[in-house]
């Protein structure tokens, strides 16, 4: 028993001095979420004036989240020109262009949620990346049309 005990703490000092722990660093984190801005606002849909770009939150200041830690925020809005095609169409087409630029250009892990195709009140897209950021966007029936809101996890600083 006391053999086990030792090896367990064994084995977590070693993995602790090594840096291999499973939450991921505020630098690491508010740098991905710093590019992320960049990457959206230098994306080929998005760059275009039309589509009417607005970086609400910059993710360049630490917000407290409790006890010694703090997280990063990005929010953004952006506007689609509304088409003469049926809503359900509009929101399948914006649903898709964010998805699309979640996953291609951003690098998240999208995940789809099939119960709210149809749905006439808007879409909600979620996705995360591995650096402990996760991104929430809804897909608004009226303008804005997108309306995205990440942030890394609450870290130490």
């Amino acid at each position: 028993m006391r053999f086990a005990r030792l090896t367990v703490i064994g084995l977590a000092l070693v993995m602790a001095a090594s840096g291999c722990t499973s939450e991921p660093s505020l630098k690491e984190a508010a740098a991905e979420l710093q590019k992320d801005t960049q990457r959206l606002e230098a994306d080929d849909v998005f760059k275009n004036p039309l589509m009417n770009l607005r970086i609400v939150q910059r993710p360049d200041k630490d917000l407290p989240c409790g006890g010694d830690k703090v997280k990063r925020v990005l929010r953004a809005t952006a506007d689609e020109e509304r088409a003469d095609e049926s809503l359900d169409s509009r929101l399948d087409k914006s649903q898709r262009v964010m998805e699309n630029t979640l996953s291609q250009a951003l690098g998240y892990k999208v995940e789809y949620d099939i119960s709210q195709v149809d749905a006439p009140e808007g879409r909600f897209i979620s996705g995360r990346k591995e650096v402990g950021i996760t991104v929430n966007v809804y897909v608004a029936p009226e303008a804005p049309t997108w309306r995205l809101h990440a942030q890394t996890a609450c870290l130490p600083r």
